[in-house]
């Protein structure tokens, strides 16, 4: 097989040019070395047989739409770039996979999302990734581990979504960002904006790879996640607002009630007209209906300036409660116009909605 004899440098400096001339933000590479240790999903093997090293890569979010969808001025444009941004880097990551194995250099471009593993307990409904591409990213420099567990990059804060690239080509690694240079200040505005509590007020999770230690907020039940990053519900605790979810379903506080909130809340959702403004499909949907973008608030609100991070938790938490109308239509109104729209529905629609 033809293969072009290139130095370890010029092939990564190749790599990473790749990558940056077709708009990602950041990049970083990991080799088995530096990712030695870690959990599973840092496994390049696992995707690719004699993996040698990966290419971890950012591409941000449209912060124009990202401000419209957390001031629920407009949900589809966010939706939307979001989808077509995941679709872009799966094409990226497959592109360069391409042209690195057209140059003698097997690899494998890694989706940007929705792919989880078969080999688990229960299969794909573990939600288990194949890579994980925040723990190539932290190690590789792209970005840091925010209180969130987001991924947190220097220029576009964690409004960034994130791709891979394995290769058996042997590339140099680039070190972490410095610990001294991480914006985050552990002000909790990903907290206050995330309706389901997915992170623990208190304790950490420490991911160890080639002997250095990572941290960020223990995560809670997956479930919660599921919940709201669903769209089944997502009412704040206070009611003043919500996700772009119509459903107020209760969020439990306890994890082990989260199956039952589940049943409750993604019934009555198979039973709503479906939110006719895009969306996307997902393999582990109930009922085979497409799923849409109601929240990922706590990625949303995060931001290197202290002061533009303020603004657009003020912009989420001043949206408004969502409403849907008969048609699937959905709209932001406040809370007591919302009230006042429920409780002038029959008992059989309301409990479309929430628990009466």
């Amino acid at each position: 097989m033809f293969k072009k004899e290139m130095s370890k440098a010029e092939l990564t400096e190749l790599t990473v040019a790749y990558l940056k001339e077709q708009g990602a933000c950041e990049v970083g590479v990991v080799t088995k070395e530096t990712l030695a240790g870690g959990p599973p999903s840092t496994d390049l093997e696992y995707v690719l047989t004699d993996a040698a090293s990966a290419l971890s890569f950012a591409v941000p979010l449209d912060e124009e739409k990202v401000s419209s969808f957390l001031s629920k001025k407009d949900h589809a444009g966010h939706q939307e770039d979001n989808i077509h941004t995941g679709f872009f880097i799966t094409g990226l990551a497959v592109g360069l996979a391409s042209y690195l194995d057209q140059i003698g250099y097997l690899s494998h471009g890694v989706d940007s999302n929705i792919v989880y593993r078969k080999d688990t307990p229960r299969g794909s409904r573990d939600f288990k990734p194949d890579i994980s591409h925040r723990y190539l990213a932290v190690r590789s420099g792209v970005g840091w581990l925010g209180f969130s567990g987001n991924i947190i990059t220097p220029s576009h804060g964690a409004s960034v979504l994130l791709g891979s690239v394995v290769t058996t080509a042997e590339l140099e690694p680039t070190n972490p960002l410095p610990e001294d240079k991480k914006y985050c200040d552990e002000c909790r505005l990903c907290f206050a904006a995330c309706t389901s509590h997915l992170m623990d007020k208190e304790e950490q999770s420490i991911v160890t790879m080639g002997g250095m230690e990572f941290s960020y907020q223990k995560r809670r039940s997956y479930h919660r996640c599921d919940l709201v990053c669903g769209g089944f519900t997502g009412l704040s605790e206070r009611g003043k607002w919500s996700t772009w979810s119509p459903g107020r379903f209760p969020i439990p506080d306890d994890d082990h009630e989260f199956r039952g909130a589940l049943v409750e809340a993604t019934q009555a959702w198979l039973k709503r007209p479906a939110i006719e403004d895009g969306g996307f499909r997902h393999p582990q949907s109930p009922g085979g209906r497409k799923l849409n973008f109601t929240c990922g608030n706590c990625q949303l609100v995060c931001h290197p300036d202290k002061e533009e991070r303020n603004r657009r938790f003020k912009l989420l938490s001043g949206s408004g409660v969502v409403i849907q109308h008969a048609d699937g239509s959905i709209e932001a109104v406040k809370p007591d116009k919302a009230r006042a729209h429920l409780d002038a529905l029959d008992d059989e629609q309301r409990a479309l909605y929430e628990r009466i």
